[in-house]
């Protein structure tokens, strides 16, 4: 039971520095098209357009350094989920050659940093 607490309470915690995220991108700019994107390989934060380009943008929440940065959390292994969700999304939405890169967005505290193309597929 306790379990199941702390992970509805981790789930909450994540839904609201992805609408954090998804708000400072807004501001920005970007058009966010969805959120949580799931699929057999994993899931990926927000999905959103700046400009002509499809962003594929992973969040990371730290409340303090205990637990190291939030951009080092995203590691090779969560690069290649994020990868994998990202081509069976596009292999669904029809997309054909449009331009496209992999963004982490790290918050600490109340802090936040984007890297824009932090990775590549």
């Amino acid at each position: 039971m306790e379990t199941n607490k702390i992970e509805n309470n981790k789930r909450q915690t994540g839904i609201k520095y992805e609408q954090a995220a998804g708000f400072f991108l807004e501001q920005m700019g970007y058009e966010i098209l969805e959120y949580n994107y799931r699929c057999r390989f994993g899931e990926i934060d927000i999905i959103a357009k700046d400009g002509a380009c499809l962003v594929f943008c992973e969040v990371k929440y730290r409340s303090g350094r205990g637990k190291g940065s939030p951009l080092e959390a995203v590691d090779y292994r969560k690069q290649q989920t994020i990868f994998r969700c990202a081509s069976h999304y596009l292999a669904g939405q029809g997309f054909g050659d449009i331009p496209c890169r992999f963004d982490v967005i790290g918050i600490e505290g109340t802090a936040i940093t984007h890297i824009e193309n932090a990775f590549t597929g």
